[in-house]
């Protein structure tokens, strides 16, 4: 009798516990039925977004990039899918570089602006979270981004992006975050780099002729030369030897630490204040640059060129030779004197 009080007594306990139970179940199958139509929305949305890309109007090809860019944000499982997509966009529909450096530089950026869809596409790429990528790669290598602007504030995360052979003259990446990056043979020439950090970065044979690089971080940049092969038909390989070309660049203030640049070009560059200290300057040719209250401390300095460089309050550099003597002429006496 008191087995059959206990049971009844237990059964209201039991209900609410198999209520419980069923509720449970129920939250976790509408849970997995929202996710389930949220990844379906999320490949409708991603499907319309690429053929939009491939329109022959501009606005629904930009569209389609800003539909990828909210898709990014929304969905970090796409994201690794959608850097991928707008990278090879812009390789695809922006110039190839070995043929826009084929043209002359004019001497105005003004002349330069890449395709609206270009842009907007890498603007995109820009202002993604760098976090997300997980060893992703955004490869813009050999194409045409002459001219390539961001202005004012916003970010400009491109860490590890690979720009080698990129063709980027009179560009304007300030304050842009280049870490690690890989500019071997870029041509940046008059580009407004001012407060970039180009730490660690690969700017092998890179030409920065004319570059603001005022504030830059290029502490441990490798701007060596590099070595260009090329094979001709019937004819061995031609090995080109090319120098990083910083010639008229202002690098004011700029943190060179470690940075390699033998060889380089930096006639009447402005490097004044900057921070060169363990740089490797070998053989580099700082003809009349300005070098007032720069670091050379614990520099390589072997073969450096200095003629005619403002020295001023500079540190670590050599003593400047003396002007060697002007040779008198030799004293002619008159033809009698002694007789």
């Amino acid at each position: 009798m008191q087995m059959v009080t206990l049971i009844a007594a237990s059964l209201p306990g039991f209900a609410a516990l198999a209520a419980l139970l069923f509720t449970w179940m129920q939250v976790g199958q509408t849970g997995k039925e929202l996710r389930i139509a949220e990844r379906g929305q999320i490949t409708s949305r991603f499907n319309a977004a690429i053929n939009n890309l491939g329109s022959q109007s501009l606005d629904r090809r930009l569209g389609g990039i800003y539909a990828l860019e909210r898709i990014m944000q929304d969905s970090v499982r796409d994201h690794f899918t959608i850097v991928s997509v707008l990278a090879a966009y812009v390789q695809q529909h922006a110039e190839s570089s070995t043929k826009s450096l084929k043209k002359p530089l004019a001497p105005s950026g003004d002349t330069y602006k890449p395709p609206a869809d270009v842009q907007a596409a890498v603007a995109t790429l820009t202002r993604r979270r760098p976090e997300r990528d997980h060893g992703t790669i955004i490869d813009l290598s050999y194409t045409d981004l002459r001219g390539l602007r961001f202005t004012g504030k916003a970010s400009v995360n491109l860490p590890e992006v690979n720009l080698s052979h990129a063709d980027l003259r009179w560009a304007t990446l300030r304050r842009a975050d280049l870490r690690k990056a890989s500019l071997d043979y870029a041509s940046l020439e008059f580009a407004e780099l001012g407060g970039a950090n180009f730490r660690t970065a690969s700017l092998v044979a890179a030409k920065l002729h004319g570059a603001n690089l005022i504030r830059a971080n290029l502490r441990g940049a490798a701007m060596t030369c590099g070595q260009d092969a090329e094979l001709k038909a019937g004819q061995v390989a031609k090995v080109e030897w090319r120098c990083v070309d910083l010639q008229l660049a202002s690098l004011t203030s700029a943190d060179l630490r470690n940075v390699t640049m033998d060889h380089a070009d930096l006639r009447e560059a402005v490097l004044a204040g900057a921070d060169l200290r363990n740089a490797d300057l070998s053989h580099a040719d700082l003809r009349k640059a300005d070098l007032t209250g720069a670091d050379f401390r614990g520099a390589t300095l072997i073969g450096v060129k200095l003629q005619g460089a403002e020295r001023s309050g500079a540190r670590g550099l050599p003593k400047e030779k003396p002007p060697p003597p002007i040779p008198m002429p030799p004293v002619q006496l008159p033809a009698n004197v002694g007789r």
